[in-house]
């Protein structure tokens, strides 16, 4: 009986000791794993990984298991402080075991982002089944289906490296040889763009760096940045019954945007300034106009582009010595005819803020600096819709579009009271705000904008912006209110040495008066167009009517049906072919027309109508003719005109 129950006790003791043992395993595999909770849209999920691992593996092993790209790792919920992938420092000194991260999808950044792994250029490891399926995946894809424009499609084909020439003092290789001292540059050197005072990244340049290093089959993708709540989530009602994870939009951090997608505007010459500048000459008021022109390489920057602007096209607009209020345009879409016919495109727009300081020694008041302000908080929300109206096709953008090559010219008065062209662009995360409607101007402070708040209608997420305070700390700030310098990009804007024409140059002959100006001398009517002709008579044809604010009220002439016949017009223009205008003067629009200007040159008479045509309007006059002899109707525009005169007083055609 006794050595029974000593059997027993011995079984039992065998069993806790390996129960202890089994425990204690298990409390030693605990000990070298830890656990990392991750919060994403889809829910939490939980990571194992050692205390040893870095930064760079945690990355890793969340890239893996949640299935995701461009990332980043916050400690806090409202993604303040990102966790950096460093490849140095351990999981074991950051976090600790059971801590929540939280996982927020970084907009307008590369896909390979994984926060700051892709600057270290460090390779993910994987297999040739997984860089298959990356290469295969769409979202990764640059789109194929996406056109660029001219000049982009040239600079994605160019070297774009920087040249250096052999040093005779650092190369001691022969001419055929190179070196560190002599080999080219990438387009994005930050001592080179330096040392020639570029302050932004050229839009190539900056893919071109992003691009660098990156693994076979993986792609660089702009991801479009979302202020507003993703519609269709079932979860829950909609706003303002609730709300989630999934569709809930990010926070955003204002960053100053180190890349441009202009790098210079360039008005042909100066006369294109001049004559606009001319209404506020003469009247004081505020002008703002549509800058019609090329994009071309701008070799001073590499990768760069530069906006070639020939001519400036001022739409309907009430103005004041203050303000400038546009109206509807009713004629937009022919002026759109006519600048794609010429193989110009809408690249931006001007507007003046001018005050006369002396008039006597023509200076003008400094309004804005660094002071004051480069652009008030409504001027960039304007820029940042005409932007949006005008994106930018890229192939590397997820839907097709990102920022845009629209540019802002403001001209104002500078230090030295003289005036001067200062240029500028908004940022893509301005863009977003303002497409979003996010983003008003403040009452009282023009230097400031207004992140509106969350309302019923509308949710607004919070956006902020860092600054340093009095002690020299970087803080972070909520944009309520926001100094728009943050949403700015320097835009450079001048005149070559060289003028260039893509219009007539004008000398001592007067050009043809500039579209909606309501004052004496400039109005655009039969009167002018007549005076204009007979002035330019003795010229070369291609000359005289290579004219923009010309070829744009002959496209939309009335009494003559002008737009169905000037397709090999603009064509002559835009190719300058002197044989092509020639042969268009002798068509019988043309003549058509001359005809009426010679009428209305001499003060009435007999026309001298082309062939075939006389008949038809001598008819068309004596049916329109009144049987009262007090009146007389225009058989032109149908005005009613009195008796005694013998032009019409709308149209100024003869009787």
């Amino acid at each position: 009986m006794a050595s029974a129950q000593l059997m027993l006790q011995n079984i039992i003791y065998k069993k806790r000791n390996f129960v202890y043992a089994f425990v204690r395993h298990r409390l030693f595999v605990l000990c070298k794993q830890s656990l990392i909770r991750v919060q994403s849209a889809e829910g939490i999920k939980r990571i194992e990984i050692s205390p040893k691992s870095n930064l760079k593996q945690l990355y890793d092993s969340v890239q893996s298991a949640l299935k995701v790209d461009g990332f980043g790792l916050f400690k806090e919920r409202s993604f303040v402080n990102e966790l950096q992938a460093s490849g140095t420092q351990l999981v074991g000194t950051t976090l600790k075991h059971g801590d929540m991260l939280f996982l927020k999808q970084m907009a307008g950044t590369s896909s390979r982002r994984a926060s700051t792994a892709a600057m270290e250029n460090v390779a993910f490891n994987r297999t040739t089944k997984q860089i298959n399926e990356k290469s295969n995946s769409s979202s990764m894809r640059p789109s194929l289906d996406v056109i660029e424009d001219e000049v982009d499609q040239h600079l994605l084909k160019s070297d774009g490296t920087i040249k250096r020439e052999r040093d005779s003092k650092l190369c001691h290789h022969n001419a055929n040889g190179r070196c560190v001292h002599c080999s080219p540059l990438e387009p994005y050197d930050e001592n080179y763009l330096k040392e020639q005072n570029i302050k932004h990244l050229a839009f190539h340049s900056y893919i071109r760096k992003q691009t660098s290093g990156m693994d076979h089959g993986k792609y660089f993708v702009f991801d479009d940045i979302n202020c507003r709540i993703k519609p269709g989530c079932r979860e829950h009602p909609p706003w303002p019954k609730g709300i989630c994870s999934k569709c809930q939009p990010s926070a955003i951090t204002l960053n100053r945007q180190t890349y441009r997608h202009v790098d210079n505007v360039m008005f042909e010459n100066t006369k294109i300034v001049e004559r606009f500048l001319n209404y506020w000459r003469t009247t004081g008021h505020q002008r703002m106009g549509y800058l019609y022109g090329t994009y071309e390489p701008h070799t001073d920057v590499p990768l760069g582009i530069r906006a070639k602007v020939a001519a400036i096209y001022e739409p309907p607009q009430e103005s004041s010595r203050d303000s400038i209020n546009l109206c509807t345009d009713e004629g937009a879409e022919d002026v759109e005819a006519v600048a794609n016919a010429l193989g110009l495109k809408k690249i931006g727009w001007i507007f003046t803020d001018l005050l006369t300081d002396d008039a006597s020694a023509g200076t003008v008041k400094q309004i804005r600096g660094i002071e004051t302000h480069f652009l008030t908080a409504q001027e960039c929300i304007t820029a940042g819709e005409l932007q949006n109206r005008h994106p930018n096709p890229c192939k590397y953008a997820s839907n097709g579009i990102f920022g845009s090559k629209f540019v802002t010219i403001c001209v104002t008065g500078d230090q030295t009271k003289q005036v001067h062209m200062e240029g500028y662009a908004v940022s893509a995360q301005c863009m977003a705000l303002v497409r979003d409607n996010c983003l008003i101007p403040t009452k009282d402070a023009p230097e400031l904008g207004y992140v509106r708040e969350s309302t019923d209608k509308q949710y607004v997420p919070d956006v902020f912006y860092k600054e340093k305070d009095q002690y020299g700390n970087e803080v972070q700030r909520l944009a309520r209110p926001l100094p728009v310098e943050y949403l700015l990009v320097d835009v450079p804007a001048s005149t070559p040495l060289q003028p260039q024409y893509t219009f007539t140059e004008y000398d001592k002959r007067q050009p043809f008066p500039i579209e909606n100006r309501y004052i004496d001398g400039q109005l655009q009517d039969f009167n002018a167009l007549s005076s204009y002709l007979s002035a330019w008579a003795q010229e070369e044809f291609l000359d005289s009517i290579s004219d923009f604010h010309l070829l744009i009220y002959l496209y939309k002439m009335d009494m003559i049906p002008m737009r169905q016949h000037m397709g090999p017009l603009l064509e002559a223009v835009r190719t300058k072919s002197p044989n092509r205008a020639a042969d268009f003067k002798s068509e019988e629009v043309w003549k058509l027309l001359e005809s009426l200007v010679q009428a209305s040159s001499t003060g009435g008479g007999t026309t001298s109508y082309p062939s075939g045509a006389a008949t038809s309007a001598g008819n068309a006059g004596a049916d329109a003719m009144d049987l009262d002899a007090s009146t007389w109707t225009c058989n032109h525009c149908t005005f009613i005109n009195r008796g005694e005169l013998t032009s019409c007083e709308i149209c100024s055609l003869p009787r």
